[in-house]
This record gives C-alpha cells, structure tokens and sequence, in this order.
C-alpha cells in the first residue's frame, strides 16, 4: 500500500527553508511555525528543532486526549502537564512521558488516563507501521 491509495489526508503541512541557513518556516492552513537549528549546529535558535517539534506534537496531543477525557469524565482536574524526553538507544530512540495531574484522581482513574495517554492519535501514529513515500519534483 502506498500513502497515495490511503484516500484524503489527515493533516497536512508544508516547510520552506531559503537562505537563512537552518530556519524554516511551516505552514497548514492559516497556522504558521518557524523551526530551526540551535547555534552549537550552526542554526539561528529561532525555533524549535525538528525532534523538539515530534516531542511538542505527541505532548499536545497526549495532553488534548486526556482533558477531552477527563471533561466526558466530568472529573476534576485543574491541570495536565506532559513531559517528553527524547533518547537515542541501542536500536532506535526512545520517549520518556511523565505525566502530571492537579486535581483529585483515584489510583483507578490515574490507570485508566495511563490508558487514554497512550491512545491518542499521534502516539498511535507514532507507535504503528509508518510509511513515508517521497517524491522529488
């Protein structure tokens, strides 16, 4: 199967990178985030680096699913803070997720959000069979 029999996308985006050595600017829809290199790579710092970006796109979407759970739930919970690290080990990389609550949550219900955090549509994506077709124009 190729990405091109798949039907419509899901998302898109797309990255312009000219002259201003690493930074590059992305854009889907009306939304607009400039990415770039840190200065010890030789980039400007101007923005995120491309693993900070996956890290920021599973964190956001781990935290939406779990507030989008936790308002079906009606349970009270002030705060989700996720936090991602990125390692590189013996045959792949590997993501750290430490998630916090502010509020009150039984043991059960902190089970079952451990669940939904690892369901969320970007950690499915990321944890599934990826298939990446390039083309060059």
């Amino acid at each position: 199967m190729t990405a091109t029999q798949t039907g419509q996308p899901l998302a898109t985006a797309k990255a312009y990178i000219s002259h201003t050595q690493y930074q590059t600017i992305i854009t889907s829809g009306k939304h607009t985030i400039v990415a770039d290199e840190p200065e010890d790579k030789e980039g400007l710092d101007m923005g995120m680096d491309p693993d900070t970006l996956l890290l920021a796109s599973l964190s956001s979407c781990t935290a939406i699913t779990l507030q989008m759970y936790i308002n079906r739930k009606m349970w009270i919970v002030e705060e989700i803070t996720v936090d991602l690290q990125l390692f590189t080990v013996e045959g792949g990389s590997l993501i750290k997720s430490d998630i916090k609550f502010k509020g009150d949550l039984t043991n059960e219900q902190k089970k079952r959000l451990e669940h939904i955090a690892n369901v969320c549509p970007v950690h499915k994506i990321l944890t599934g069979n990826i298939i990446i077709e390039t083309v060059i124009a």
